[in-house]
């Protein structure tokens, strides 16, 4: 049976509830436990990541297909849009599913499409996250993540305001993103952290470091362009391993991702539900040890 022509049937004939339900789950901190196969909610805004979508009643539909796969965590920040992500969650999954987190971020500004500043002064983050809990419809921010260091602010002082909104209740668990060992131990020294989120995926590994600390640690790690699509249609023998497994190379890239580390949660995104619902098919995709040796040696 081919994963991307009938993604909820190998999930089905498992006996499991939904497509996603076929990742697994990890535990965040303790109490937070969420499904394997998360969403990437950054494209269904504007191009250049910039504005509302073309087809916005497209974009709420999309939103409602994610919970339907059964994927329990979207990730999001205030920058994507800026602030059109949110609002589209919101708008489209309010009031959320039991067991449903929405993870968001604070840190990055926006100029244009496809432009991109840093801010962590203190008073910005809290800013940020005051207005992620209101377009979010929330009292409580399940995890809040740090988007970007700033090389204009200490890291302390950056880390320091989360620590105070989570102390104030505004945040549940703390998270960073786009950032290496040394920031992860400079923030642990602050508050506690449950998840790491930098770019990863079968043909860009520079963060495997950072993985190998957060399997040390127990974090989270979610890998972020997770499919590298270009890189990975230049694969030959990732091809080979699709053809296998009669799946697409994105599907083969995500499973790979999940197999890779126990503490790994992709989370890819789309605009699209047919890619949606291929990307969560990969779930039940199960590869050898052949096939693992076979991608590693392709890049």
């Amino acid at each position: 049976m081919a994963a991307a022509s009938n993604p909820n049937g190998a999930a089905e004939s498992a006996g499991l509830t939904s497509p996603a339900a076929a990742a697994g789950e990890l535990t965040l901190g303790g109490d937070l436990t969420v499904r394997r196969l998360g969403y990437g909610a950054m494209r269904i805004t504007g191009e250049g990541i910039w504005g509302e979508p073309a087809d916005r009643e497209g974009a709420l539909a999309l939103l409602r297909r994610v919970l339907e796969l059964g994927v329990n965590l979207i990730d999001t920040a205030d920058s994507y849009g800026p602030e059109t992500s949110e609002q589209l969650i919101a708008e489209a999954l309010h009031p959320y599913p039991e067991g449903t987190v929405i993870a968001t971020k604070g840190g990055l500004t926006r100029q244009g499409p496809s432009r991109w500043g840093t801010d962590g002064r203190p008073e910005h983050l809290k800013q940020a996250c005051e207005g992620s809990l209101s377009r979010l419809r929330l009292d409580t921010i399940d995890l809040y993540q740090l988007h970007a260091p700033d090389p204009e602010v200490p890291y302390e002082e950056s880390v320091g305001a989360l620590a105070e909104l989570r102390a104030e209740g505004k945040i549940r668990h703390v998270g960073l993103s786009n950032v290496g060992r040394r920031h992860i131990e400079q923030a642990q020294r602050i508050v506690p952290i449950v998840s790491v989120q930098n770019r990863y995926s079968v043909s860009s590994q520079d963060s495997e470091a950072v993985l190998e600390l957060c399997e040390q640690q127990g974090l989270g790690f979610f890998p972020w362009f997770p499919l590298d699509t270009g890189a990975l249609t230049r694969a030959d023998k990732l091809e080979q391993v699709a053809r296998a497994h009669d799946a697409t190379t994105g599907q083969v890239a995500l499973a790979w991702l999940l197999a890779h580390s126990p503490v790994t949660l992709p989370i890819p995104g789309t605009s699209s539900i047919e890619h949606l619902e291929e990307n969560v098919a990969a779930a039940a995709l199960r590869l050898s040890d052949d096939d693992l040796a076979q991608i590693e040696a392709a890049v």
